[in-house]
């Protein structure tokens, strides 16, 4: 019962970590940098839930999509003061300019949210089911239903969208398709709002099974990013699928061994993962050309 119970929290949880992976993916595929505030647009994402359903009292289906519309504006943001300046220049900067951002809204949210952590209600994640003798939130299972919904989703968009299209014509050639009209930095810039969307998703559906804080968003994106180096950073599948791997792992190491060490058995696995396949469990090698 408790393996069971320590699975189905391990899928939830790993699809959240897949989702944020995806979103270090979209901008890495894309534009060969990372948004390191990834983090901080997960916690916008529950913050802005919390703040607009709880604390001014708005219907729960108007507060979500406007909290996920001020997630993107946050990541279209992040891109044009963060990133672009820095890859005009050909410089490395963005990597830190976008670490910066992450702090600074941190803070931000700290002052104006408080450091107090705050409980996100939902309906999902008062009572459990039994299932097999175990006591799951029905929250549990609906997270990893949504994260390989949006998973299949993004998927389905990039093959059958035209922006889709446009985005794997960036990804496979950017020159190319910018002499075919297709605009390069339009294209860069919605990879960011896409990525700080998924993130906002994450931050929505793990809320009410977490606490809602200035500070929550760190950790999450730690994970995420060593999740994306995991599962390969060119590969959207390999990501999601080594975020349930992750999230799996992590369950049953607090289950087995208790909290305190997590870190050192799951970080500890990442690095001798990656010292046996460094380009990810699903990555491939670059070709050399000479």
């Amino acid at each position: 019962m408790l393996l069971f119970s320590s699975l189905i929290s391990g899928l939830a949880i790993g699809s959240m970590y897949g989702l944020l992976a995806l979103g270090y993916h979209v901008t890495w595929a894309v534009s060969r940098t990372v948004n390191f505030a990834l983090g901080s647009s997960m916690m916008l994402g529950a913050v802005f839930c919390y703040s607009l359903a709880v604390t001014f009292g708005w219907p729960i289906l108007l507060a979500v999509p406007a909290s996920l519309v001020l997630c993107v504006l946050y990541g279209l943001l992040v891109e044009r003061v963060a990133v672009r300046p820095f890859r005009q220049r050909n410089s490395d900067a963005w990597l830190m300019a976008t670490v910066a951002a992450g702090i600074l809204v941190d803070n931000i949210v700290l002052f104006t949210f408080g450091k107090e952590p705050r409980g996100m209600p939902s309906a999902l994640a008062e009572a459990p089911l039994m299932i097999f003798g175990a006591g799951v939130m029905p929250l549990q299972l609906v997270i990893p239903a949504v994260g390989i919904g949006i998973a299949l989703a993004f998927w389905a968009a990039s093959k059958y969208t035209g922006y889709g299209k446009a985005m794997l014509a960036v990804v496979q050639n950017a020159r190319a398709a910018q002499l075919m009209g297709i605009s390069v930095p339009a294209v860069i810039m919605f990879s960011y709002g896409l990525s700080a969307l998924l993130a906002g998703v994450a931050g929505i559906l793990i809320a009410p099974l977490y606490t809602v804080s200035s500070t929550m968003g760190f950790l999450f994106g730690v994970k995420a990013f060593a999740v994306a180096i995991l599962g390969g950073m060119d590969n959207p599948w390999g990501v999601v699928a080594a975020g349930l791997i992750f999230g799996v792992i992590e369950a049953m190491v607090i289950a087995l061994f208790g909290s305190s060490y997590t870190y050192i058995l799951t970080f500890g696995l990442v690095i001798g993962l990656l010292v046996l396949r460094p380009h990810g469990l699903f990555g491939r090698a670059g070709v050399n050309k000479v």
